[in-house]
Protein backbone atom coordinates (compact mmCIF):
# COMPACT_ATOMS: atom_id res chain seq x y z
CA UNK A 1 0.00 0.00 0.00
CA UNK A 2 1.30 3.37 -1.29
CA UNK A 3 1.02 6.38 0.95
CA UNK A 4 -0.56 9.93 -0.98
CA UNK A 5 1.65 12.00 -3.15
CA UNK A 6 4.07 14.32 -2.03
CA UNK A 7 5.01 17.67 -3.49
CA UNK A 8 7.85 16.35 -6.55
CA UNK A 9 11.61 17.58 -5.77
CA UNK A 10 13.63 17.82 -8.39
CA UNK A 11 17.38 17.47 -8.84
CA UNK A 12 18.97 20.78 -10.72
CA UNK A 13 21.80 21.80 -12.12
CA UNK A 14 22.85 23.10 -9.21
CA UNK A 15 22.98 20.23 -7.23
CA UNK A 16 24.58 17.69 -9.73
CA UNK A 17 27.13 20.32 -9.73
CA UNK A 18 27.58 19.97 -6.36
CA UNK A 19 27.45 16.45 -6.99
CA UNK A 20 30.34 16.32 -9.09
CA UNK A 21 32.84 18.43 -7.51
CA UNK A 22 32.24 15.46 -4.53
CA UNK A 23 32.71 12.97 -6.51
CA UNK A 24 35.49 14.16 -8.20
CA UNK A 25 37.58 14.58 -4.89
CA UNK A 26 36.34 11.50 -3.35
CA UNK A 27 37.43 9.52 -6.66
CA UNK A 28 40.64 11.34 -6.63
CA UNK A 29 41.44 10.26 -2.89
CA UNK A 30 40.17 6.67 -4.03
CA UNK A 31 41.76 5.80 -7.19
CA UNK A 32 45.11 8.08 -7.24
CA UNK A 33 47.72 5.72 -8.66
CA UNK A 34 45.70 2.68 -8.38
CA UNK A 35 44.48 2.24 -12.16
CA UNK A 36 45.68 1.48 -15.72
CA UNK A 37 44.15 3.42 -18.36
CA UNK A 38 40.45 3.65 -19.01
CA UNK A 39 40.59 3.35 -22.72
CA UNK A 40 41.84 -0.13 -24.60
CA UNK A 41 41.41 0.60 -28.36
CA UNK A 42 43.01 2.63 -30.72
CA UNK A 43 39.89 5.13 -30.73
CA UNK A 44 36.19 5.28 -32.11
CA UNK A 45 34.67 2.42 -33.83
CA UNK A 46 31.62 2.63 -35.96
CA UNK A 47 28.85 0.71 -34.83
CA UNK A 48 26.03 1.41 -37.47
CA UNK A 49 23.23 3.94 -37.96
CA UNK A 50 20.01 4.73 -36.39
CA UNK A 51 17.45 8.01 -35.62
CA UNK A 52 18.81 10.75 -34.30
CA UNK A 53 18.10 11.66 -30.69
CA UNK A 54 18.05 14.24 -27.84
CA UNK A 55 21.75 14.79 -26.61
CA UNK A 56 23.23 13.38 -30.45
CA UNK A 57 26.12 16.02 -31.78
CA UNK A 58 25.12 17.74 -34.75
CA UNK A 59 28.85 16.37 -36.36
CA UNK A 60 27.42 13.17 -36.11
CA UNK A 61 24.50 13.66 -38.30
CA UNK A 62 24.35 11.34 -41.55
CA UNK A 63 23.21 14.02 -44.04
CA UNK A 64 23.81 11.39 -47.01
CA UNK A 65 21.32 8.86 -45.44
CA UNK A 66 18.81 11.43 -44.13
CA UNK A 67 17.95 13.08 -47.13
CA UNK A 68 16.53 9.78 -48.41
CA UNK A 69 14.05 10.03 -45.17
CA UNK A 70 13.10 13.24 -46.58
CA UNK A 71 15.29 14.14 -42.72
CA UNK A 72 12.09 12.99 -40.90
CA UNK A 73 13.85 11.41 -38.53
CA UNK A 74 17.57 12.48 -39.10
CA UNK A 75 19.92 9.49 -39.29
CA UNK A 76 23.37 9.94 -37.39
CA UNK A 77 25.98 7.33 -37.35
CA UNK A 78 26.97 5.79 -34.09
CA UNK A 79 30.65 5.17 -32.59
CA UNK A 80 31.38 3.31 -29.71
CA UNK A 81 34.69 4.06 -27.98
CA UNK A 82 36.30 0.99 -26.29
CA UNK A 83 36.56 1.71 -22.83
CA UNK A 84 36.96 -0.65 -19.64
CA UNK A 85 33.66 -0.69 -18.40
CA UNK A 86 30.33 0.90 -19.12
CA UNK A 87 27.45 1.56 -16.39
CA UNK A 88 23.76 1.23 -17.10
CA UNK A 89 21.20 2.52 -14.21
CA UNK A 90 18.10 0.66 -13.66
CA UNK A 91 16.11 2.98 -11.92
CA UNK A 92 12.73 2.94 -10.71
CA UNK A 93 10.14 5.46 -11.89
CA UNK A 94 6.92 4.33 -10.93
CA UNK A 95 4.25 6.36 -9.84
CA UNK A 96 4.91 5.17 -5.86
CA UNK A 97 8.32 7.21 -5.91
CA UNK A 98 6.55 10.41 -6.15
CA UNK A 99 5.74 9.80 -2.36
CA UNK A 100 7.41 11.63 0.64
CA UNK A 101 7.42 12.98 3.59
CA UNK A 102 8.44 16.44 4.59
CA UNK A 103 8.74 18.03 1.48
CA UNK A 104 11.37 14.97 0.80
CA UNK A 105 10.20 12.12 -2.14
CA UNK A 106 11.58 9.02 -3.02
CA UNK A 107 12.10 10.35 -6.39
CA UNK A 108 14.46 12.90 -5.11
CA UNK A 109 16.68 10.00 -3.61
CA UNK A 110 16.87 7.93 -6.65
CA UNK A 111 17.40 10.87 -9.04
CA UNK A 112 20.26 11.43 -6.88
CA UNK A 113 21.48 7.98 -6.84
CA UNK A 114 21.36 7.87 -10.80
CA UNK A 115 23.52 11.41 -11.01
CA UNK A 116 25.87 10.03 -8.77
CA UNK A 117 26.61 6.50 -10.06
CA UNK A 118 26.40 8.52 -14.03
CA UNK A 119 29.41 11.12 -12.58
CA UNK A 120 31.29 8.32 -11.12
CA UNK A 121 31.66 6.95 -14.74
CA UNK A 122 32.06 10.49 -16.54
CA UNK A 123 35.39 10.16 -14.12
CA UNK A 124 36.42 7.33 -15.85
CA UNK A 125 35.53 8.41 -18.74
CA UNK A 126 33.40 5.09 -19.15
CA UNK A 127 30.04 5.37 -21.23
CA UNK A 128 26.42 5.56 -19.04
CA UNK A 129 23.10 4.55 -20.09
CA UNK A 130 19.71 4.68 -18.19
CA UNK A 131 16.54 2.64 -18.38
CA UNK A 132 13.48 3.08 -16.09
CA UNK A 133 10.72 0.87 -14.84
CA UNK A 134 7.49 1.17 -13.86
CA UNK A 135 5.51 -0.89 -10.85
CA UNK A 136 5.61 -4.19 -12.91
CA UNK A 137 9.20 -3.97 -13.76
CA UNK A 138 8.38 -3.39 -17.34
CA UNK A 139 10.38 -0.20 -19.58
CA UNK A 140 9.00 3.17 -19.48
CA UNK A 141 12.30 4.99 -21.22
CA UNK A 142 15.89 4.22 -22.13
CA UNK A 143 18.70 6.35 -23.15
CA UNK A 144 21.87 4.46 -24.91
CA UNK A 145 24.75 4.49 -23.37
CA UNK A 146 27.56 7.43 -24.01
CA UNK A 147 30.50 8.96 -22.87
CA UNK A 148 30.25 12.66 -20.92
CA UNK A 149 28.41 14.98 -18.23
CA UNK A 150 26.11 16.41 -20.76
CA UNK A 151 24.57 12.74 -21.11
CA UNK A 152 24.25 12.05 -17.50
CA UNK A 153 22.17 15.36 -17.17
CA UNK A 154 20.19 14.43 -20.04
CA UNK A 155 19.49 10.83 -18.59
CA UNK A 156 18.76 12.56 -14.80
CA UNK A 157 16.07 15.22 -16.43
CA UNK A 158 14.99 11.86 -18.66
CA UNK A 159 14.45 9.95 -15.56
CA UNK A 160 12.69 13.05 -13.70
CA UNK A 161 10.25 14.16 -15.98
CA UNK A 162 8.72 10.29 -16.79
CA UNK A 163 8.98 10.61 -20.29
CA UNK A 164 7.79 7.08 -22.09
CA UNK A 165 8.81 5.59 -25.10
CA UNK A 166 6.91 3.43 -27.19
CA UNK A 167 8.65 0.02 -28.24
CA UNK A 168 7.80 -1.72 -31.11
CA UNK A 169 5.74 -4.78 -30.40
CA UNK A 170 4.39 -3.78 -27.11
CA UNK A 171 6.23 -3.20 -24.12
CA UNK A 172 9.34 -4.93 -23.35
CA UNK A 173 10.58 -6.77 -19.83
CA UNK A 174 13.50 -4.69 -17.55
CA UNK A 175 15.88 -7.99 -18.40
CA UNK A 176 14.93 -7.84 -22.34
CA UNK A 177 15.74 -4.19 -22.58
CA UNK A 178 18.86 -4.31 -20.65
CA UNK A 179 20.10 -7.19 -22.82
CA UNK A 180 19.24 -5.03 -25.81
CA UNK A 181 21.07 -1.88 -24.92
CA UNK A 182 24.36 -3.76 -23.72
CA UNK A 183 26.79 -5.78 -25.89
CA UNK A 184 29.54 -6.40 -23.58
CA UNK A 185 29.64 -7.12 -19.92
CA UNK A 186 28.77 -3.87 -17.91
CA UNK A 187 27.51 -2.65 -14.85
CA UNK A 188 24.68 -2.83 -13.92
CA UNK A 189 22.88 -0.79 -10.57
CA UNK A 190 19.08 -1.15 -10.06
CA UNK A 191 17.95 1.77 -8.17
CA UNK A 192 14.41 1.19 -6.00
CA UNK A 193 12.16 0.86 -2.91
CA UNK A 194 11.39 -2.86 -3.95
CA UNK A 195 8.17 -2.46 -2.63
CA UNK A 196 6.51 -4.03 -5.69
CA UNK A 197 4.87 -7.41 -5.12
CA UNK A 198 6.42 -9.61 -7.21
CA UNK A 199 10.01 -8.47 -5.80
CA UNK A 200 11.24 -11.94 -5.71
CA UNK A 201 10.51 -12.50 -9.43
CA UNK A 202 12.67 -9.51 -9.82
CA UNK A 203 15.38 -10.48 -8.11
CA UNK A 204 15.41 -14.03 -9.85
CA UNK A 205 15.53 -12.51 -12.90
CA UNK A 206 18.19 -10.10 -12.32
CA UNK A 207 20.29 -13.24 -10.48
CA UNK A 208 20.52 -14.66 -14.08
CA UNK A 209 21.73 -11.32 -15.95
CA UNK A 210 24.37 -11.09 -13.55
CA UNK A 211 25.27 -14.05 -15.19
CA UNK A 212 26.94 -11.95 -17.95
CA UNK A 213 26.84 -8.47 -15.56
CA UNK A 214 27.84 -7.18 -12.78
CA UNK A 215 24.39 -6.57 -11.30
CA UNK A 216 23.85 -5.20 -8.06
CA UNK A 217 21.01 -3.48 -5.99
CA UNK A 218 20.96 0.21 -4.92
CA UNK A 219 17.55 -0.19 -2.36
CA UNK A 220 16.58 2.79 -1.02
CA UNK A 221 15.71 3.20 2.12
CA UNK A 222 12.45 4.64 2.38
CA UNK A 223 11.00 3.91 5.78
CA UNK A 224 11.03 7.77 6.51
CA UNK A 225 8.33 8.27 3.87
CA UNK A 226 6.14 6.05 5.83
CA UNK A 227 7.25 6.94 9.34
CA UNK A 228 3.65 9.44 9.58
CA UNK A 229 2.66 11.66 12.41
CA UNK A 230 0.29 10.58 15.13
CA UNK A 231 -3.28 10.62 14.11
CA UNK A 232 -6.07 11.41 16.21
CA UNK A 233 -8.44 9.44 14.17
CA UNK A 234 -9.17 5.41 14.81
CA UNK A 235 -9.51 4.83 11.08
CA UNK A 236 -7.91 6.42 7.80
CA UNK A 237 -8.18 5.66 4.43
CA UNK A 238 -5.19 5.57 2.25
CA UNK A 239 -4.85 5.60 -1.68
CA UNK A 240 -2.60 3.28 -4.11
CA UNK A 241 -1.37 5.90 -6.54
CA UNK A 242 -0.18 2.94 -9.00
CA UNK A 243 -3.13 0.43 -9.10
CA UNK A 244 -6.08 3.28 -7.94
CA UNK A 245 -7.58 1.08 -5.26
CA UNK A 246 -8.18 1.82 -1.38
CA UNK A 247 -7.53 0.63 1.82
CA UNK A 248 -9.31 1.83 5.40
CA UNK A 249 -6.93 1.21 7.92
CA UNK A 250 -6.85 1.37 11.58
CA UNK A 251 -4.70 3.65 13.65
CA UNK A 252 -2.62 1.02 15.29
CA UNK A 253 -2.09 -0.88 11.53
CA UNK A 254 -0.70 2.61 10.35
CA UNK A 255 1.34 3.33 13.20
CA UNK A 256 3.43 0.16 11.78
CA UNK A 257 3.68 0.92 8.05
CA UNK A 258 7.30 1.60 8.58
CA UNK A 259 8.40 -1.31 10.70
CA UNK A 260 6.32 -3.11 7.80
CA UNK A 261 8.22 -1.62 5.23
CA UNK A 262 11.35 -1.89 6.43
CA UNK A 263 10.85 -5.87 6.99
CA UNK A 264 10.00 -6.12 3.80
CA UNK A 265 13.10 -4.67 2.37
CA UNK A 266 15.10 -6.45 4.66
CA UNK A 267 13.86 -9.74 3.31
CA UNK A 268 14.17 -8.66 -0.18
CA UNK A 269 17.78 -8.01 1.01
CA UNK A 270 18.31 -11.45 2.09
CA UNK A 271 16.97 -12.66 -1.30
CA UNK A 272 19.61 -10.57 -3.05
CA UNK A 273 22.15 -11.86 -1.32
CA UNK A 274 21.11 -15.80 -1.61
CA UNK A 275 21.02 -14.66 -4.82
CA UNK A 276 24.16 -13.85 -5.47
CA UNK A 277 24.00 -10.31 -5.87
CA UNK A 278 25.71 -7.83 -3.82
CA UNK A 279 23.41 -4.95 -1.90
CA UNK A 280 23.98 -1.03 -1.00
CA UNK A 281 21.17 0.22 1.50
CA UNK A 282 21.15 4.30 0.39
CA UNK A 283 19.22 6.49 2.48
CA UNK A 284 18.09 10.27 2.35
CA UNK A 285 20.99 11.95 4.10
CA UNK A 286 22.73 12.57 0.46
CA UNK A 287 26.06 12.77 1.41
CA UNK A 288 26.19 9.91 3.51
CA UNK A 289 24.49 8.15 0.21
CA UNK A 290 26.90 9.55 -2.27
CA UNK A 291 30.11 8.56 -0.14
CA UNK A 292 28.53 5.04 0.14
CA UNK A 293 27.85 5.36 -3.85
CA UNK A 294 30.94 6.60 -5.19
CA UNK A 295 33.22 3.82 -3.31
CA UNK A 296 31.17 1.19 -3.94
CA UNK A 297 31.21 2.37 -7.66
CA UNK A 298 35.38 3.08 -7.66
CA UNK A 299 35.29 -0.53 -6.20
CA UNK A 300 33.42 -2.06 -8.44
CA UNK A 301 34.86 -0.10 -11.66
CA UNK A 302 38.49 -1.19 -10.43
CA UNK A 303 37.74 -4.80 -9.48
CA UNK A 304 36.79 -4.98 -13.89
CA UNK A 305 40.64 -3.21 -14.82
CA UNK A 306 42.25 -5.65 -12.78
Amino acid sequence: MKGAPAETGTVNLREIAEIELFILRRMKELTLGDHSSVFKGPGFHFVGVREWEPGDRPSSIDWAQSSLTNFSPLITREFEQESNAAIVAVADASMSTRCGAHGATIETAIARAVAAVGLSAVFFQDMFGLVTFDDRFEQLAAARPRIGRSHVIYCVDLYQNRRALDTPGGVRDVTTAIEGQLRRSSLVPVISDFLFQDAERVVRELALLNAVHDVFLLMADVRFAYELPHLSDGWVEAFDVETGRTRVFSRRELSKLAKRVTEWQDRVAKQARDAGLDVVRVGLDRWEMETALVEFTAERRLRKTT
